[in-house]
Parts: structure tokens; C-alpha cells; sequence
């Protein structure tokens, strides 16, 4: 055991006893420690051998350590007494922090669980993940720290895995590899944001990005959205950097029309402002043509573009990225290096795999048409049996659904209270409210409930509502 003790002036077999006494006594140390031995201890803290012996003689007297020849001194004591601690400071956290709050990341426990935000963890490919982590951890010899913005091959990788999949513009040295999409948040308001600037973000929208952006002294503004997706007429003048999901608009789900990208991507050069993409859900589109990520069709190198494995694969493995237009790749790169020395190399080594063998292409088509199905009975079920009390929001893919209350209905939160006491988990739209409460309703999550499920948990909140 590494013991550290202070010692100063005065009986030094005192001050050791007096120390480990409370210590023992506070259950700093539990009964069934081994304590070092008294030529360990005396050694370390420069202290004759008989000093320490004393304060292990006083210690016995106790009843608190006992000493067996050939074995070892161990505590016998418990605790008795709670530790003492400083009951105040003179420091204070900025007054931003006082209004956050952590939420409650765990699931409830229910029957029917349709939280959004949560992929078919059923569905995924473990035993083959299993097999690349485990390679990785046995064949690499590399300890060092690498380049904070990724490895070269995941990079690499990835870059093709966009091209192809989203047909985005980028090359592996323009992206940064990130624990999920939040930090990659984070790093584009390290790079383009001073104290007071103005972002604007959808409302309702994506709350964590929205708090990010504050964190930052950012003076952030909600700015609505109807069926096409931000209403870009109401964005404030001087707005620095517009943060957007246009895929699968969260929480409502519509995606952005391409009239709204194109007058997007316009004002951002009339106003000399950033847009962070945020690709969210865009692998599981189920019909329609392919959406063009504004990334792709951005001429004037305006876009930051966001993904993360969330929702591909596990929430879990805390990888994201970020996609710079090149002049902002080594501020990104630096800005990473001050939040953090780099994402773990051994999970970026097996996804880099993961993605080199096809397994990533392969995985995200199981999964369109596992969640295609989910989408096409939830939706089924809405109509048929919700017909003047919930309407669907159209969409064309994603991961959850949303529907509105009709007019006259309670509460979003307060009809999903008494859903979760009827054994029935889903989202209140009016939570992601940015300056106003959202609307009244309620947002299905499809990735943690089978689609086999789905009519018997609609069943269920029917009854509740």
C-alpha cells in the first residue's frame, strides 16, 4: 500500500498513531488491510524503524491493527466516526452552471420502452466487435499518445465510408475523431465562437447542443421550425453559427426541404456565418430520394459537419466526429488536443476495421430495414386506433416518430407520468422547448422495442390517454 502521512514537528510515533487512528477510525482504511510493514513505512517516510513500531504498539493497544509473524500487520478496527471535511470554500462556479442540470440518462424500467435516443441494442454484431477489440488489445505495442485528432486509418476510413455513403466533401486530414457528437459540438464553438456571440438553434431542438453552446458564453437563440425545417426568414442578424439536424429533425422529425437548405446555405454567405450539421440520423432513410447533407452542396466552405456512432451502433463506444472545411482542420485539431489527448486507440483501431471489412455497411442496412418495419407499424397503429387524439408527423426515416396531441388534450409530461405508471416509456415534445415549451406531444423511439411489441404498447398508452 502507498500510505502518504504528513509529518511535522514534535513526536513523530505520535503523529503516525494519530494519523492512521483516524484514518481506521473514518474507514479511510477498512478492516482487512495490510498495512506495510514498520522497516516499508519507516523507510518511506525517513523515520527511524523503532518510531513506527511505536505507533503500531499504540495502534494494537487499540484494538485496531493486529500483527502476524511472517504474514503481515492488518486492520482489525472499523469505522467509527464520519470522516470530517472542509464545510465551505470562498470559490464559486460561474452562475451559468447553476442553471444546468444533469438529466437521468438511465431507461426506465418498462414494459414497453419506445425512449428515443436508444438504438436495437439486440441487433448488434457484439461477438464480432468482441473479436476486433480483442485483437487490437493483444497486438498493439504502441503506448504512447497519438495524434489527438484520430488515427490516420480511421480517418481514412471513415472519409470513404462518407464519400460513399453521404457523399460529402471531405479528405481524412479535415476530420477530428471525437467522443460522440457533443464534443465535436464543443470543439467547433472552441474554434469559432468569442464570449457573447449569437447561435441559433432549432426550437424545438437538440438540448445538449443548445446547452454547449451556452457553456461557451454563446447567446443562444431558439428560432422555429415548421414542416420544411428551420424557418430561415427568422434568424437574427449578427448570428455567428447556425446549428442544425436536417436529416431527421429533432425532435419532430420532418427532414429539411431542399428549398430551406438551399436559402440555409445563401444566408450563411449574406451573414458570414458557420452552420454545424448535425447528420443525425441520416443513415436510416426509408423512402424517398437521398437527401444532400448541406455539407456536399456547400460552395463556400461554411459547413461543419457532425456525425457520431450513437445510434449506428451503441451509444457506448463514445466515438464522433467532426468534418472542418480545410482552413479550420488544424485549429479543430488543437482544439481537440485541449480537451483531451485523443479518442482510445484501440476502439479506433477495431471500428477502422469495422468499417474496412464492410461490417459497418452491412450492419447499417440490417438495421434500415429493421427500423423501416418499426416505423411503418407505429405508424399503422396511430392512425388506425389515435385518429382524433395523436397526429403523426410525417417522416421518411430515423429512428423515432413523433405525434402531436389534438387540441383539449392534458400535458404531454403529464400524460407521460401516468404512460410510465402503466408500464409505457416515450419522450414529451414540450421538454425540448429552447425558448418556449415545445409542442404538446410525444416523441417514439423505435430502436428499444420490437416491432412485434409496438401495438400492444400503443394499446396500453391508448388507455392512459
Amino acid at each position: 500500500m502507498d500510505l502518504h502521512l504528513q509529518l511535522g514537528q514534535g513526536g513523530l510515533a505520535d503523529q503516525i498513531h494519530a494519523q492512521l487512528h483516524e484514518r481506521i477510525s473514518t474507514g479511510a482504511l477498512p478492516a482487512g488491510t495490510v498495512l506495510p510493514s514498520s522497516r516499508e513505512l519507516a523507510a518511506r517516510l525517513s523515520v527511524s524503524r523503532a518510531t513506527v513500531v511505536a505507533a503500531y504498539d499504540l495502534l494494537a493497544a487499540h484494538g485496531l491493527i493486529r500483527s502476524r509473524a511472517g504474514v503481515g500487520t492488518f486492520v482489525t478496527g472499523g469505522p467509527v466516526a464520519a470522516p470530517t471535511a472542509p464545510t465551505g470554500s470562498p470559490l464559486r462556479a460561474r452562475a451559468i452552471w447553476d442553471s444546468f442540470a444533469v438529466p437521468d440518462l438511465s431507461v426506465p424500467t418498462a414494459e414497453f420502452n419506445f425512449a428515443p435516443g436508444v438504438p436495437a441494442r439486440t441487433k448488434f454484431p457484439f461477438a464480432r466487435w468482441r473479436a476486433l477489440v480483442n485483437d487490437q488489445l493483444r497486438s498493439r505495442t504502441d503506448v504512447h499518445y497519438a495524434d489527438p485528432a484520430g488515427s490516420d486509418r480511421l480517418r481514412t476510413a471513415l472519409t470513404r465510408h462518407l464519400v460513399v455513403s453521404r457523399g460529402v466533401h471531405l479528405a481524412p486530414e479535415q476530420l477530428v475523431i471525437t467522443t460522440g457528437a457533443q464534443q465535436a459540438f464543443d470543439i467547433a464553438a472552441r474554434v469559432l465562437l468569442e464570449p457573447g456571440d449569437t447561435v441559433a438553434v432549432e426550437d424545438p431542438g437538440y438540448l445538449p447542443s443548445y446547452r454547449g453552446f451556452l457553456a461557451h458564453g454563446a447567446r443562444v437563440v431558439g428560432v422555429p421550425v415548421d414542416s420544411e425545417g428551420l424557418v430561415v426568414d427568422q434568424l437574427p442578424v449578427g448570428t455567428r453559427l447556425v446549428y442544425v439536424t436536417p436529416s431527421h429533425q429533432f425532435p419532430l422529425g420532418m427532414p429539411m426541404s431542399e428549398g430551406r437548405r438551399t436559402a440555409l446555405l445563401a444566408w450563411a454567405a449574406r451573414h458570414d456565418a458557420a452552420i454545424v450539421e448535425d447528420d443525425y440520423d441520416s443513415e436510416f432513410r426509408f423512402s424517398g430520394r437521398p437527401l444532400t447533407p448541406l455539407q456536399a452542396a456547400d460552395r463556400e466552405g461554411r459547413v461543419l459537419y457532425v456525425g457520431s456512432f450513437s445510434k449506428t451502433l451503441l451509444p457506448t463506444l463514445r466515438v464522433g466526429f467532426l468534418g472542418v472545411p480545410s482552413v479550420l482542420a488544424e485549429a479543430a485539431r488543437r482544439a481537440k488536443f485541449a480537451a483531451d489527448y485523443g479518442t482510445a486507440g484501440h476502439v479506433q483501431a477495431a471500428l477502422a476495421a469495422f468499417i474496412e471489412d464492410g461490417d459497418l455497411a452491412r450492419h447499417i442496412k440490417r438495421m434500415r430495414r429493421s427500423y423501416e418495419r418499426r416505423h411503418d407499424v407505429l405508424i399503422a397503429v396511430l392512425r388506425e386506433h389515435f385518429a382524433g387524439l395523436l397526429e403523426p408527423i410525417e417522416s421518411l426515416g430515423g429512428t423515432h416518430t413523433t405525434a402531436l396531441l389534438t387540441p383539449g388534450q392534458p400535458p404531454d409530461t403529464v400524460l407521460a407520468a401516468r404512460a410510465l405508471a402503466a408500464g409505457v416509456n416515450l419522450g414529451p415534445v414540450s421538454r425540448w422547448g429552447i425558448d418556449r415549451p415545445g409542442p404538446n406531444g410525444f416523441v417514439f423511439g423505435y430502436g428499444a422495442i420490437a416491432a412485434e411489441r409496438i401495438a400492444d404498447g400503443l394499446a396500453a398508452l391508448r388507455r392512459v390517454i
